[in-house]
């Protein structure tokens, strides 16, 4: 029977969800949608990062990012959600830790936003529906910063 080591890799990469040492990055999804949690959590497990944990409104991202603090270096939080939306929560978390990255999810045609946002302290954005490859370039760019 054939093993993994019977076929050599020919583009032999680290995953984009590993730092250099190896270590896994570890991010908080923010979501109202569960089917948007769940797409966010697969494209992100399958390149090696490790969601810790996921939130269903800004209210709930608020709390369990203070609770999983220091031990989280990355936020996605979608800006309209029930109980308190994105940039509510954004606000929060950056009164509460001025260096947390946060990526702020939306819709098209939130362009206003999105800017009211990133002037509020977000480092980035990804714009729905997901795409696996603009999701990892954005996520990477805001780690490496």
């Amino acid at each position: 029977m054939k093993t993994k080591s019977d076929f050599p890799s020919l583009n032999e990469r680290k995953p984009e969800g590993q730092r250099v040492d190896g270590q896994a990055y570890r991010v908080l999804v923010v979501d109202d949608s569960m089917f948007v949690t769940k797409q966010m959590g697969q494209i992100l497990t399958s390149e090696g990062f490790v969601v810790v944990a996921t939130a269903g409104d800004g209210e709930e991202g608020v709390t369990k990012y203070k609770e999983l603090f220091p031990n989280i270096d990355l936020v996605t939080m979608d800006i309209t959600m029930p109980k308190m939306d994105g940039i509510t929560a954004l606000e929060k978390i950056i009164e509460f830790d001025k260096n947390a990255k946060v990526i702020m999810v939306s819709a098209l045609g939130k362009q206003d936003l999105v800017k009211k946002s990133l002037l509020s302290g977000a480092k980035n954005y990804i714009v729905k529906p997901l795409d696996r490859k603009k999701v990892l370039e954005r996520i990477v760019m805001t780690l490496d910063k």
